[in-house]
């Protein structure tokens, strides 16, 4: 909590796994394939209010493998965190919310995801950095209102 009435408040109360899932379609046929698949990374990040002072962050992550038109793996997680946020000027709650707190979950999804990769059996997938701030500012470029940021990137 604050020491002095009105200081702003930043903590975190809870980092956890939303939720997790791993799919090999192909198995156990698929693990004699050598060539190198092609990854699709989908990520999305939302909030919500819990009560007053306290917001809850998720940050979700889908990669899928193919190779070719076959799928090798997919593997979904989503990151979530509750956050005590107080006497913090309005103006600076959206970018609290859209990229401080998305930015403290990540490095947390990135570690889930590679690691029910390699559990899978297969090399770990290191999911590049991801630059929140520019997501929030493109969303805000284009007018888009919701909760929800989307990005698709190729590795």
């Amino acid at each position: 909590m604050s020491d002095a009435i009105g200081q702003p408040v930043f903590a975190v109360e809870k980092f956890y796994v939303v939720d997790a899932s791993l799919e090999i379609p192909h198995a156990p046929q698929i693990f004699l394939e050598r060539d190198t698949p092609q990854l699709q990374v989908e990520l999305t990040n939302q909030h919500n209010a819990l009560e007053t002072g306290l917001y809850h962050t998720t940050v979700k992550v889908t990669v899928t493998a193919k190779l070719k038109e076959k799928t090798m793996f997919l593997v979904e997680a989503t990151q979530g965190g509750v956050f005590r946020i107080e006497n913090l000027p309005q103006e600076d709650m959206d970018i609290v919310l859209n990229v401080t707190c998305p930015n403290m979950l990540f490095p947390y999804l990135r570690e889930v995801i590679s690691d029910l990769v390699v559990r899978a059996g297969f090399p770990p997938v290191i999911l590049n950095p991801v630059n929140f701030e520019a997501l929030y500012q493109q969303r805000k470029a284009q007018n888009t209102h919701s909760e929800a940021d989307s990005a698709h990137v190729t590795q």
